[in-house]
Parts: C-alpha cells; structure tokens; sequence
C-alpha cells in the first residue's frame, strides 16, 4: 500500500471513531473501537474494522447498527476528510483485541501456577 492511502485510511479511522463517539445514537452501537481502515487503491471502497467486548449477540447487534447507519457515517466522513468521493464503507468485527485479551489471561493463568 502506498503512503498515501495509509494517510488516506488512518484519516478516515480516527473520523469514523469520533463520528461514533460524538453523532451516532444508535443504541445498538455500544463500546465500539475502531481498529484499522483497510482503502482500496482506488480509495473508493474502505473495509472499517472493530471491536467490542461482549457477548456474540452484543457483536451482532453493534455489526447491525454500524451497517444500518453507513451512510450517515459515509456522509459525516464526506464532511471531515477532504476527498473527491467518499468511500463506500462496509463493517467487520476484529478480533484481534479479543485475541491478545485470550493470551493475556492464558499467561497469567501459566505464571500463577508456575512453583
């Protein structure tokens, strides 16, 4: 990937965060962060990761209200991140922070039973 469309989707990363922080009122959309942009070259298409501690049903919900409010959202970003056209956003949940948050109890587990 090129500099800028790492620029591009960082930008767009931290736009979307606080569009959810500030503008979003729908309460499905709980503890939400988001955690990486990936842009087409063409930067007409952005895949928004993230993350939300909870159950299953509570991911559902969360991937359901960002989906329903995706363009609201793409019409906050047109306003925030100067661009010819602005992306076409699709939602997936990352599991990445759920993951380390797996290995960190498995480490502590491993050091209290340690002699």
């Amino acid at each position: 990937m090129s500099r800028r469309v790492d620029r591009v989707a960082d930008a767009i990363r931290a736009a979307v965060a606080e569009i959810l922080l500030r503008e979003l009122k729908d309460p499905r959309v709980g503890m939400v962060t988001i955690t990486t942009v990936r842009l087409s070259n063409d930067l007409r298409h952005a895949r928004v990761f993230f993350s939300v501690f909870g159950s299953q049903a509570e991911r559902d919900a969360s991937l359901a209200g960002l989906e329903r409010a995706a363009g609201f959202i793409r019409r906050q970003l047109a306003r925030r991140v100067e661009m010819r056209v602005s992306p076409e956003l699709s939602f997936e949940f990352d599991p990445a922070l759920e993951e380390t948050e797996r290995l960190a109890q498995l480490l502590k587990k491993g050091a209290a039973e340690e002699p």
